[in-house]
């Protein structure tokens, strides 16, 4: 095969991996572009989105991962690219499609040390002969020395290690390649070393991935590890991937009678992304996540509304007199909503309905049930106060 065609199918691969996008708008989705490859969407650092190019060096790999595709074990065909061939490819695309910046993954040639040197010859390609300053997220192979992992880190705009897993029991049962310790937590805990604030890599996002429903894990260990993540390590997002039956081992939890259906796992994997909007947003501590007797996110309600009906001590809330924090836990309300009730006690007024915050829709008329506009607006000054020692402890101050 020519390099555009090893290019297509090594780009479409590469879907598996979540960890650059993704989005609950039309234009969050990835999209094909003109000639089949895959095209993510990608922020800038301005704020504003781009696209981006995404695709695995090679679909050849050493490892037994049982829930992945490209384990070493199935029987399916490998490709593989040259440095040289997706950095020239990728320049190509920049020039043809005004492609923002490059996401690269591989399956582990050889070894890890192996695969992350032509990962890393990418990068250097692209930041020395071609000049490219855009965006560039590699991917970092569980195992890496920590040589290969700093230079890694030096070249990338991004870099992500899969943690697949939220504990090592759960790890254990998907591969026997890798060690939960050693190869995933100890080199994450090193790039959040090197990318740490004050670092020489202070700009270098880091992000990971589990797969959910693949094995026994359920939402109260995955609720603590993403806690753990950006609280410890400071990461910049963490993904959630349905798992989709057929692509593993028979052996596993996932396949076996009795596992959840795929669209319950795909309700499970929205439920994670909203319960990982509370913590990174919204100020939850995990212990404050709602969960089921058996540990799990329900599939019925958003864990926002059901925390709510939780707690009825803590509504309605007062919208001319609450803190951001309160007005934040409000089911219907996010931060561009309260920004405007804000905005609008800043200026001396008063909210007298869920309609002086744009057009009624149907979250602003659930938010309704749950607040009360009969106060008057405190002044400017209280209005933005500090957080009440409540809320300092769920956001961890």
């Amino acid at each position: 095969m020519d390099t555009s065609e090893r290019l297509k199918l090594l780009a479409d691969a590469s879907r598996y991996d979540l960890s650059c996008a993704c989005g609950t708008k039309d234009d969050e989705h990835r999209r094909r572009g003109r000639d089949g490859l895959w095209l993510y969407p990608a922020t800038l650092p301005s704020g504003g989105t781009s696209i981006m190019l995404k695709t695995l060096l090679s679909s050849a790999c050493a490892n037994d991962c049982r829930y992945c595709p490209l384990r070493r074990q199935r029987d399916t065909r490998r490709y593989t690219l040259t440095p040289e061939e997706v950095a020239d490819a990728f320049m190509d695309y920049v020039r043809r499609e005004n492609v923002f910046g490059l996401f690269l993954t591989s399956g582990v040639l050889r070894d890890a040390d192996h695969t992350m040197d032509r990962l890393v010859a990418v990068a250097r390609l692209l930041r020395g002969r071609h000049e490219f300053r855009g965006y560039i997220h590699l991917k970092v192979i569980p195992g890496a020395s920590d040589a290969a992992i700093e230079e890694a880190v030096s070249l990338a705009s991004a870099v992500s290690l899969n943690v697949e897993a939220p504990k090592r029991s759960v790890f254990a049962a998907l591969s026997t390649s890798k060690d939960f310790d050693r190869d995933i937590v100890r080199p994450m805990k090193l790039i959040s070393r090197l990318t740490a604030r004050g670092s020489p890599y202070a700009r270098v996002k880091q992000t990971t991935q589990f797969i959910v429903g693949a094995s026994t894990e359920t939402d109260r260990d995955i609720v603590q590890a993403t806690f753990g993540l950006y609280r410890r390590l400071g990461l910049s997002r963490v993904y959630y991937s349905a798992y989709q039956r057929g692509l593993g081992d028979p052996s596993i939890p996932g396949e076996q009678a009795g596992a959840a259906p795929p669209e319950d796992l795909l309700t499970r994997e929205h439920r994670l992304y909203q319960m990982d909007w509370l913590i990174r947003k919204y100020g939850f501590q995990a212990d404050e996540i709602p969960l089921e007797a058996d540990g799990n996110l329900s599939l019925q309600t958003d864990p926002k509304e059901l925390w709510a009906k939780r707690h009825p001590e803590r509504f309605p809330v007062d919208v001319n007199r609450a803190d951001r924090f309160e007005l934040l836990r409000v089911p219907g309300l996010g931060p561009v909503s309260v920004k405007r009730i804000l905005a609008i006690r800043a200026r001396g007024s008063r909210v007298r309905s869920v309609a002086d915050l744009g057009r009624p829709c149907q979250r602003l008329r659930a938010a309704e049930r749950y607040l009360k506009f009969g106060s008057a607006p405190l002044s400017r000054t209280v209005s933005s106060r500090a957080p009440s020692s409540g809320f300092r402890a769920a956001l961890g101050c």
